[in-house]
């Protein structure tokens, strides 16, 4: 019976051994994946000179903290085996006031540590902090709107002196300094892509900078596997109401004649379509509706001038971005139909608080345009490259 009983306790044991093991195996895998670089929005995969030195900075105070709390786990795993109660010893322990020389050197280490961390973390937020100076910087103008991103290159201008102007896709240079100059047009949004830099806030009335380099991994990061360029993640990570959720955006890092190709790109206008073409119907449907709240750069054969306002994003060559809807959708004819007939249906917003005369816009209504109407809307917009 004794064999028995002992068989039966060591299988329990084995068992319980086996589910440990599996646990531990388990919980292991969950801890490490979610340290893997290889998300789109990580900060573990650093992708540009600032975001390197802000990694550096990381690996530095988490080698501090892991040395400390294995020295403190090791110190108290002793105390605790050494110092523990034993069976049938019911001797006090010896009554200690102080210890002079203890104190003085728990004091100390802590300082020490402070100091190490504190010198380079100052550094790090004087570099980030200085202002991007030379002549191959890029300016950026970056306003956060509910619930979209507006880009200005106060630097690339039209014929008419207009700035090139985009929305949600930000195209930048490889390996040159690109210098964010940034603020809201109405509550407080955060401007952040993980792999490039930092969050950083953006206030009402108030300026905001902000720079990255972007490396060869920034460059690789921007591609999918086809090679084709999808652009890095980011998005507003302060909460701004209805759309914070989707209020997402593109870096498109490129080479130095990519980024050129595109800026002659867009500093050229639309082309307004020839009469009797379903591109025209939709450029009626744009003047009469759409120019209310949106603005393009647009040329009739006689030249070339701005039409709309600007309260909404920028459609001169809305055909040639990847993405819509503040990067929530991928920009296809189908998803566009889809946006212009019920765009709330797509993206939380709150259109019937929209006030066009304080110029303050809560996102785009139902117009209940026909399948005629948004047809040759899709026409227009998709033909504008």
């Amino acid at each position: 019976m004794r064999t028995v009983s002992r068989r039966r306790h060591g299988g329990r044991r084995r068992h319980w051994s086996r589910r440990s093991l599996a646990a531990v195996a388990a919980l292991s895998a969950l801890a490490l994946a979610a340290c893997s670089s290889e998300l789109p929005q990580s900060s573990l995969n650093p992708a540009s000179d600032e975001a390197e030195s802000i990694d550096r900075l990381w690996i530095l105070v988490l080698t501090l903290a892991t040395v400390i709390f294995v020295v403190v786990m090791v110190v108290f795993v002793i105390a605790m085996i050494r110092f523990r109660a034993r069976k049938g010893d019911d001797t006090e322990p010896k009554q200690t006031h102080g210890n002079t020389r203890l104190e003085i050197t728990w004091t100390i280490i802590p300082a020490v540590v402070l100091a190490v961390v504190a010198v380079p973390t100052v550094r790090t937020l004087f570099d980030l902090r200085a202002p991007a100076e030379g002549p191959d910087v890029v300016t950026v103008n970056v306003i956060g709107h509910q619930w979209w991103w507006e880009f200005q290159y106060p630097d690339f201008t039209t014929a008419d002196g207009r700035p090139l102007t985009t929305a949600n896709e930000l195209h930048v240079p490889v390996g040159r300094t690109t210098s964010l100059v940034m603020t809201s047009a109405d509550v407080l949004h955060s401007f952040w892509v993980p792999p490039l830099a930092g969050k950083r806030d953006l206030l009402p009335g108030e300026l905001q900078q902000m720079k990255f380099t972007p490396n060869d991994r920034a460059l690789a990061l921007s591609l999918n596997d086809q090679g084709e360029q999808v652009g890095i993640p980011g998005q507003c990570a302060e909460y701004c109401w209805l759309g914070h959720a989707d209020m997402r955006m593109r870096v498109f890092v490129e080479t130095e004649a990519d980024f050129e190709n595109w800026v002659g790109e867009q500093l050229q206008p639309a082309l307004i379509p020839a009469d009797g073409t379903p591109a025209a119907t939709g450029y009626e449907t744009f003047t009469e509706l759409c120019t209310v709240c949106h603005q393009a750069y647009v040329d009739d054969g006689a030249g070339a001038a701005a039409v709309g306002s600007a309260l909404a994003p920028d459609l001169t060559h809305f055909g040639g971005r990847t993405t819509l809807g503040a990067a929530i959708l991928d920009n296809t004819a189908e998803h566009l139909a889809q946006w212009i007939d019920n765009p709330p249906a797509l993206k939380p917003m709150a259109p019937d608080l929209n006030d066009l005369q304080g110029r303050r816009l809560l996102g785009m209504p139902d117009y209940g345009l026909t399948a005629d109407e948004i047809a040759g809307l899709v026409t227009l917009l998709e033909s504008w490259k």
